[in-house]
């Protein structure tokens, strides 16, 4: 039987990924779980884990769980599979203002765009729509993905 999945954990998951980790959600239990890459080669390496400290028991457990199940488990979409410039370079073309507009294409160019960009939002005054346009859209995301692994979501 599968779990209905909350639409907020699979956002919240796919904004807090690090490098070495990978998101997964568990589709028994509509959890979402990370699970560092040193934990997975671990768990394949099959060895007794009693002698860990509990934290990294329930980690491995984890671990564990993911590598001996993994058709219960689906990742999330990655940092390489959400394209942020994209939404930032959307972003720009959304704005009525034409001056903004320019300002913040020209701030997307080249080396430090991220933080050009982020910079300026916050000068012209654009916080608030920007995170709401980049909410919506990884709302968008997640969507997509549940549908496209038959996934109920709330």
């Amino acid at each position: 039987m599968k779990a209905k999945v909350n639409l907020r954990d699979i956002i919240d998951g796919m904004e807090m990924q690090f490098d070495e980790w990978n998101t997964y959600l568990n589709r028994s239990t509509g959890e979402v779980l990370s699970v560092s890459q040193n934990d997975l080669r671990a768990a394949e390496e099959d060895e007794p884990i009693d002698h860990l400290p509990d934290w990294q028991q329930e980690d491995l457990k984890i671990a564990i769980d993911v590598v001996e199940n993994f058709e219960n488990y689906v990742e999330l979409p990655t940092k390489y599979d959400i394209n942020e410039y994209q939404m930032m370079e959307d972003f720009c073309y959304v704005l009525s203002d034409g001056n903004k507009k320019n300002k913040l294409l020209n701030a997307i160019r080249g080396r430090g765009a991220f933080r050009r960009f982020k910079d300026l939002v916050f000068q012209l005054d654009l916080e608030e729509e920007w995170y709401t346009f980049r909410d919506n859209a990884y709302k968008e995301i997640a969507i997509r993905w549940c549908q496209d692994y038959d996934l109920e979501y709330k």
